[in-house]
């Protein structure tokens, strides 16, 4: 993980500077400052699709939420996320609520230098992976990087 982790460096670096001056209070800061606002996808000029990848949007809402909307093109949804921290290598630590899941979900995300976006880790409240060390627990295949769509 370290390798990857080395490509993303300045984006930790800024992310640190600013934290430290102590401007990223609340959550909808974090994720607005982070850089996480807007639509993501692998392909954004491919139609979202559960196969071949989603959209997925970060908002924050008029009364400060942060919300997490996901389009699988046959199926769509919108979550809460509840809380967002950056560690010191920059990695953004994000916990959404699931409603259809009934649980709470935490991922990581690193942000390029080239302005790339790539989940780390993706688990569930009981430990259990789905992405461990930017790998796909289930092929083993890296997790593919996701460009800004707005």
């Amino acid at each position: 993980m370290m390798r990857c982790l080395s490509r993303w460096t300045t984006a930790a670096a800024l992310w640190i500077a600013f934290a430290s001056t102590g401007h990223a209070e609340t959550l909808a800061a974090t994720i607005e400052q982070w850089g996480l606002l807007g639509s993501w996808a692998v392909d954004c000029t491919v139609r979202p699709d559960r196969d071949k990848g989603a959209l997925l949007t970060y908002e924050i809402r008029k009364d400060g939420r942060v919300i997490y909307r996901r389009n699988f093109g046959d199926a769509k949804d919108e979550n809460e996320v509840v809380s967002a921290t950056v560690n010191a290598e920059g990695l953004l630590n994000v916990m959404v609520y699931f409603p259809s899941l009934q649980q709470t979900r935490e991922f990581g995300l690193l942000l390029s230098n080239e302005g790339s976006l790539r989940a780390i880790y993706n688990r569930s409240e009981r430990g259990e992976y789905t992405i461990r060390d930017g790998r796909y627990v289930k092929t083993g295949a890296p997790t593919p990087l996701q460009q800004r769509c707005d």
